[in-house]
């Protein structure tokens, strides 16, 4: 059993998501970032975390990783030349579309009012409509960034898509779209989204 830290609405859903996909049991408690609740676990306040075998992991795609390893699931051998290019998607992600969202909302409501910078969102919007062609130009025919193999990598950017949208950057790229609206339809997807 594991305890899962942290609100849905934030990176947290990316281990929620892995853990139904993995069919394992956990529980979560609904700490909000910087929240007493979240500070107890990581003393930095950031959610996720993951308690296992007594242990607290943090970081979403260091927990999923994890997850995926010891589970032995989202995921290709270690070692492979498929899970390096899988690492390749995964860091590719984290680079260019999960950094660039996350700029964008600490120039929205995180940073203190005085060190916002609006007006680096639009440029913000052109690169992330950049990174996308790049990463359609990398992916094969399969409906999953692996192929037919949905990865943690597959986690990951479907969150930054949700997020996009939200974030009122959109997707530009029909083939990302298609992808998306695949991925909706995973049970763990609709699972790990409910509450």
């Amino acid at each position: 059993m594991y305890t899962l830290i942290g609100l849905t609405k934030t990176r947290t859903f990316r281990v929620k998501w892995a853990l139904e996909e993995l069919g394992l049991p956990y529980t979560q408690l609904q700490a909000a970032p910087r929240s007493e609740e979240a500070i107890e676990y990581n003393p930095s306040g950031k959610v996720p975390a993951l308690i296992a075998d007594g242990a607290t992991l943090t970081d979403s795609t260091a927990i999923i990783t994890f997850l995926a390893d010891k589970h032995n699931g989202l995921t290709l051998k270690a070692g492979s030349l498929g899970r390096a290019r899988q690492d390749g998607f995964t860091h590719m992600i984290l680079d260019e579309f999960d950094s660039v969202l996350w700029t964008a909302a600490r120039h929205s409501f995180i940073l203190p009012e005085e060190k916002r910078v609006p007006e680096v969102k639009e440029s913000l919007k052109w690169e992330f409509a950049r990174s996308e062609t790049t990463l359609v130009a990398q992916m094969g025919d399969g409906p999953f960034l692996m192929g037919d193999e949905f990865t943690i990598a597959d986690i990951i950017l479907a969150h930054c898509l949700d997020w996009a949208i939200g974030a009122k950057f959109g997707i530009s790229q029909s083939r990302l779209k298609d992808y998306l609206s695949n991925v909706h339809t995973r049970p763990a997807y609709k699972t790990a989204r409910a509450d």
